[in-house]
């Protein structure tokens, strides 16, 4: 069998998740996470859109991870990214982990803004 190591150019992966954390390019960092193509930040949750909508012109599609289990989203956030035309895809929080590393190393303009589990 063939392995072959994949690599992340644009920005680090998730490569772990817990209760209330998420382990980021191998640093634990504590409550949601926006990762964006050059930057992460801490993320509040739905109300706080404002970083998102800021860059909206770095990705194509953005993953909100909405906890342990899949939720809807705040209309006025839907309706405030559909605006700025991301694409979003709502998932519960770990697979939006997986779904975002997947992308990421496909070197996507991809996003995740992410609740803990």
């Amino acid at each position: 069998m063939r392995l072959t190591e994949i690599t992340y150019d644009n920005a680090p992966p998730i490569d772990g998740y817990g209760p209330g954390f998420f382990r980021i390019g191998g640093e634990v960092v504590q409550g949601g996470q926006l990762l964006l193509p050059t930057e992460r930040f801490a993320w509040g949750g739905f109300d706080d859109r404002e970083t998102i909508l800021s860059r909206a012109k770095l990705l194509d599609v953005l993953f909100i991870g909405t906890g342990p289990e899949i939720t809807h989203i705040p209309k006025a956030l839907r309706d405030a990214l559909d605006e700025v035309e991301i694409g979003v895809e709502l998932m519960a929080t770990p697979t939006a982990c997986r779904t975002y590393n997947v992308l990421l190393s496909e070197g996507r303009r991809v996003g995740a803004a992410l609740i803990p589990v």
